[in-house]
């Protein structure tokens, strides 16, 4: 076993976000949730103040979302009733929608290889 830890081939993170598609999580600190029925991983770039979360299974972008935000997000006693009310707002044209505000550039991600530990339905590779 410790022999195939250090011979496992060494790469980043790739997530398939919704309406986006492959993007590297190398810059992002990601948490998997397991206090939140809604939600189950939260991926956050402060640099870029880009946030990708898994919601029900569905990879979402959320844009120009500050640090602030994030953290409140992180210490709520119910992280999906904020993030409906705070984030995502209703439909389209949220606060922080991706439409409205320019997603940052990554650079594109050619991963195939499925991420152990994680049992999400989106595509995430390293």
């Amino acid at each position: 076993m410790l022999l195939r830890l250090l011979t496992a081939g060494v790469g980043s993170e790739t997530v398939e976000v919704n309406d986006r598609g492959a993007v590297d999580l190398a810059p992002f600190e990601c948490r998997d949730i397991n206090r939140s029925s809604l939600i189950q991983r939260v991926c956050y770039d402060k640099a870029q103040r880009y946030m990708i979360v898994s919601v029900s299974g569905i990879c979402k972008q959320y844009c120009e979302l500050p640090a602030g935000v994030f953290g409140n997000l992180m210490g709520a006693p119910s992280m999906g009733q904020f993030f409906n009310q705070n984030i995502s707002g209703s439909g389209s044209g949220g606060p922080y929608d991706c439409l409205i505000h320019r997603p940052p550039k990554y650079r594109k991600a050619y991963c195939t290889s499925t991420r152990e530990g994680y049992a999400g339905p989106s595509a995430i590779a390293r």
